[in-house]
């Protein structure tokens, strides 16, 4: 403070600062403007220097408000001095409070004011971002989600997406976790809903059809018939949706559904199936913005009723929507299960036929083997959901899957790590270790802000109980006592990059890599499960199924690391542990390669493998496949091939710029990614790139 003093002195004249509490009590008004960041120029206000200088002493402790208003004043007669000309700037004054409270003794007070500073600048940073994406959305909204529209409530819903995520990066969020996110080594996903809801759940229909429900307006009354059955599982669909910002499912569809469906027809029951798969493919959850994301696991139930639910959805969806689209939704996932439907003689054993040749032409069903290693000891209670999430173990009560899900999941980015590891292996165990438990606190963060919600925050999902033990809560109840059923889910990136960048080589190239690439996922998981103890919460390791993501993380270590053959010069990072999508390898190599990461990712996984064209003529192909996969231990899988549907006649097959038929240019192209189906045009530019890579396993 005396050299400051002592220039102050210099500037005004000897013997005008004699004492600085009394001297500076009261100077005179030296600038009348200040220049604000856009341009403008405002009225000089001293108040709000000291205002600032206040607010950061207040933040070490200070509560002197004199002594602010007279540093304030020491601030003007400094940038008085320094400002010989003009009019000064905002950045200048700034620059003066922290070069004062320095240098008269404040070190505390001038830390906390920098990163005042620092925090304001990023917020408002993060204001004209959000201009700026609100911008982009009024044009089109984003492509990140392949099944929102661009509808005006879409464009409405993404627009409070985008200010929602801003808000809780840097208002809610530990700097330290949002800063990992920001940096990209972290990623927390759907961060707009962070402290609004859940994720998912599989929901307990049969329930909710013998008990009857209410949606908000009225009490639905137990259906009589399948047809109205099947109406109401998709408003229940649609309904729990509403409520949460993941997908929805029914664990047990075909044993739900059976009570329903006695005493009626094979042509009632077909009916009501394909009512419910147009009504999923046309009806609209979120504020109008996207049909729901849903998932129907069947296959396993032998009754009579049960079979013809299963066939009955089967042949809906072969025959497609009203001018033989293929479905985009619901994600039908067909359980194998040997002495149900997965042998020859097996009650079920003609669905599971039937289940290939409907896939064969459609992409779905996908297939859940509950034999696996991890599954088997579950019986057929292991359902899955599209994207590929898995919950079934619980640390707070029974182990089944309906009535639970997912709480919230945040994915690393592995090749990063591998990145800065630069081969040392020792460092790169430690700082995955280290960004590991970085993100279970954060995922602790987000489970404490999440249970501060109340049953009444989700009325259907919690007020109809959908919920395991939800039913014991009241409206005014915290939803805590029970979201501890859920799962906490830390997710994992682009293993594929993260070899090269450790050994040169991928795990789909070499066997050593491989080796390595399952220590580094078992890794994982063994520090899950200590996580899992520690907490005493259902924390547990995904396959993350997000190319979209992929096109983020690659983008920001592009511009970290410059371009690293191999690693970052391409578009986006390879699935989860999925051998890299190009790579020259036959489907049966690549099953081996990519089973055993199966058992490790409890939290939920998927395969694919890739042919070239539907192969709807070689059956035995598909089932050799299908088996292959059970033998190599995998959970969840699905067989890939284009699909390309010409809106003009209807016409079917693989067309490259119009239909042979017709000549149209006007081609729906249907793909699966990240574990459910869309249409190319919906694809975002990471998906695009993973998709124009992608090589077929098989030739057909």
């Amino acid at each position: 403070m005396a050299k400051v003093q002592e220039e102050l002195e210099k500037e005004v004249g000897k013997g005008r600062v004699v004492n600085f509490r009394n001297s500076m009590a009261a100077p005179e008004r030296v600038f009348r403007s200040i220049q604000k960041r856009d341009g403008r120029i405002v009225p000089f206000a001293i108040d709000k220097i000291t205002d600032a200088i206040f607010k950061a002493a207040r933040a070490v402790g200070g509560e002197d408000k004199q002594l602010a208003e007279e540093l304030a004043q020491v601030v003007v007669k400094y940038v008085a001095k320094t400002k010989a000309n003009g009019i000064p700037t905002v950045e200048e004054v700034q620059d003066a409070v922290e070069k004062v409270l320095i240098e008269t003794g404040h070190a505390k007070t001038a830390k906390a004011y920098i990163l005042y500073r620092d925090r304001r600048t990023r917020l408002r940073e993060t204001k004209s971002e959000l201009m700026d994406v609100v911008e982009e959305i009024l044009v089109e909204t984003s492509r990140e989600n392949a099944n929102v529209s661009n509808s005006p409530s879409a464009k409405m819903l993404q627009i409070a997406s985008a200010a929602s995520k801003q808000f809780y990066l840097y208002r809610l969020i530990p700097e330290e976790f949002s800063q990992a996110h920001i940096e990209g080594d972290i990623h927390i996903h759907d961060l707009d809903f962070y402290g609004k809801t859940l994720t998912c759940v599989q929901i307990p229909l049969g329930r909710l059809l013998t008990e009857g429900f209410n949606t908000g307006h009225g009490y639905i009354r137990p259906p009589k018939r399948i047809s109205s059955a099947a109406a109401l599982a998709a408003i229940i669909l649609q309904s729990s949706q509403n409520d949460m910002h993941g997908g929805q499912s029914f664990a047990f569809f075909d044993r739900d559904m059976a009570p329903f469906a006695k005493g009626s027809s094979e042509d009632e029951v077909y009916q009501a199936m394909e009512a419910l798969i147009y009504n999923l493919n046309s009806m609209h959850s979120r504020a109008g913005a996207q049909v729901p994301f849903s998932s129907i696991n069947l296959g396993t139930d032998t009754s009579p009723e049960g079979r013809l639910i299963t066939r009955s959805l089967l042949l809906a969806h072969e025959r497609g929507l009203g001018r033989g689209e293929t479905p985009i939704f619901p994600n039908i996932l067909f359980r194998l299960k040997k002495g149900i439907n997965f042998e020859p003689g097996d009650p079920n054993y003609d669905l599971f036929q039937l289940a290939m040749k409907v896939a064969a032409q459609r992409l779905n069903p996908t297939f859940s083997f509950m034999d696996s290693s991890f599954n088997t000891p579950y019986g057929t209670e292991v359902a899955y959901m599209g994207c590929r999430t898995r919950v079934i173990a619980n640390r707070h009560g029974e182990e089944v899957s309906t009535g639970r899900g997912n709480l919230s999941f945040t994915t690393i980015n592995l090749p990063r790590i591998a990145i800065k590891a630069q081969g040392n292996l020792e460092y790169f165990y430690n700082e995955l270790d280290r960004i590991v438990l970085l993100t279970c606190r954060q995922l602790y963060h987000r489970f404490r802000v999440q249970s501060k919600l109340k049953v009444k925050d989700m009325p259907f999902l919690m007020g109809q109980h959908l919920y395991l033990d939800s039913e014991k809560l009241k409206p005014e109840d915290s939803i805590a006592p029970v979201i501890k059923h859920g799962t906490l889910s830390v997710g994992f990136i682009g293993l594929a990059e993260a070899l090269t960048a450790l050994v040169g080589v991928n795990h789909g190239e070499d066997f050593g890599a491989q080796q390595l690439g399952l220590e580094i996922v078992s890794h994982m998981r063994q520090r899950i499960d200590e996580m899992a103890e520690e907490y005493d919460l259902n924390y547990t390791l995904l396959a993350t199924p997000a190319e979209g993501l992929s096109g983020r993380f690659i983008a920001i270590d592009r511009k970290t690391f410059g371009v690293i053959p191999g690693i970052t010069d391409k578009d986006y990072y390879t699935n989860s542990f999925h051998v890299p999508v190009g790579q020259e390898v036959s489907c049966f190599d690549k099953i081996n390669l990519e089973g055993p990461y199966h058992r490790f990712t409890n939290a939920g996984h998927i395969s694919y493998v890739e042919i070239s064209a539907p192969p709807v003529d070689n059956i035995e192909a598909f089932e050799k496949i299908i088996r292959h996969m059970a033998a190599a231990d995998m959970g969840y899988a699905g067989i890939n091939f284009p699909i390309d549907e010409c809106r003009g006649c209807g016409n079917r097959g693989i067309f490259e710029e119009e239909c042979p038929s017709c000549h149209s240019t006007d081609i729906r192209r249907v793909r699966r990614i990240t574990g459910y189906l869309s249409t190319v045009d919906r694809f975002n530019d990471a998906k695009k790139a993973e998709l124009q890579d992608r090589r077929s396993h098989l030739k057909v």
